[in-house]
């Protein structure tokens, strides 16, 4: 997919979906899981061969829990004393605002759900039981909620466990990144672009001057880094850009994407920062136009259709727009006004 391409898609979401979407598309890259895993457990990527990396094209959250999180597997080889073995890597994307505190029992259900879809496909195959082997998951939680996160992930903690039977609750862990409440040292103690990047995303409720500095040291860090992450600078330039996008008030958007150009040396990124906000000039244009169309026809008309208002935010050439404003303008009722003919 090309640079203006993933931008653009970014504009088909609503705001407060904008942690879960950005977020699957960081970690679509091979990459930042390696800084994922490198920041939360380091001993265990060394382990791990990112390169072989395979994204499981499968969720296992159920269809009533997809407003608040959101998953991604991985299938990778490690590298076990003598032999390779292969495991999953499960991240769980939980973009809620609040602290649940049944976490734990959550992603002991869905690692159970993996091992059930396991199931599934060797008795699928005819496998024979003695040759079935479930593959060891490695959990993670990212937690992008601005609330300080206390509760343990375990399950006792919404139980009440009498005296002896301790031994009888299921243990196991799970890594949990919590952005907001991580010291900036842990985010970039491994130097990976990744921690940079986190360290912005932190602060994306911050004032503006203070998110300009964070940018800037940040940007920094990122460019002095060797060629070999020279996709993940330019995926760092595109998420800072989104994040401006998604998550700051549009009075903001001039200044910091102006601090972004100036922090790129590369010519190559300068273009494509250019090019990115040139994208998002006309986007907000586009938006603006298709709300004051609809403004209009909703001041003018009653009870104006759904499909009608669609049709509208559907429509994306501005001349079009600026037409069907002055339709709307003149129009005396609501059948005056033929929306196929401003199709795209």
């Amino acid at each position: 997919m090309t640079t203006r391409q993933e931008i653009l898609s970014f504009f088909d979401i609503k705001i407060e979906h904008f942690s879960d979407k950005s977020a699957r598309w960081l970690f679509q890259d091979k990459e930042n899981v390696r800084g994922l895993i490198e920041i939360l457990a380091n001993e265990l990527s060394e382990r791990i061969d990112f390169n072989q990396l395979k994204q499981i094209n499968r969720s296992f959250i159920p269809n009533t829990l997809r407003e608040q999180e959101s998953d991604i597997v991985y299938s990778v080889p490690i590298k076990h004393e003598s032999q390779i073995d292969e495991i999953l890597i499960y991240i769980l994307i939980e973009h809620q605002s609040t602290v649940d505190i049944t976490m734990g029992f959550r992603v002991l259900f869905y690692m159970t759900q993996i091992w059930d879809w396991q199931r599934r496909d060797y008795e699928s195959d005819n496998t024979p039981k003695n040759k079935w082997r479930f593959r060891p998951i490695l959990p993670i939680v990212y937690y992008t909620g601005s609330r300080q996160w206390k509760t343990p992930l375990t399950l006792d903690t919404i139980m009440d466990v009498p005296q002896g039977f301790d031994p009888f609750i299921p243990k196991f862990d799970i890594i949990f990144l919590n952005i907001k409440d991580t010291e900036d040292e842990v985010l970039t103690k491994t130097g990976h672009p990744l921690g940079w990047l986190l360290t912005v995303l932190k602060m994306e409720e911050t004032s503006t001057e203070t998110l300009g500095n964070i940018l800037v040291e940040a940007l920094s860090n990122i460019n002095s880094l060797s060629d070999e992450y020279s996709h993940q600078k330019q995926r760092a330039v595109i998420y800072f850009l989104l994040l401006i996008l998604h998550r700051r008030p549009a009075e903001d958007h001039e200044n910091l994407i102006s601090l972004i150009n100036k922090s790129t040396p590369n010519m190559e990124v300068q273009t494509m920062v250019k090019s990115m906000a040139d994208v998002l000039k006309e986007q907000g244009e586009i938006q603006a136009k298709q709300q004051a169309a609809l403004k209009l026809i909703n001041i003018k008309f009653d009870d104006v259709p759904n499909d009608v208002s669609n049709k509208i935010t559907s429509i994306t050439d501005i001349l079009r727009l600026d037409l069907l404003f002055e339709k709307a303008a003149t129009a005396q009722t609501l059948d005056e006004i033929d929306l196929t003919f401003y199709d795209d």
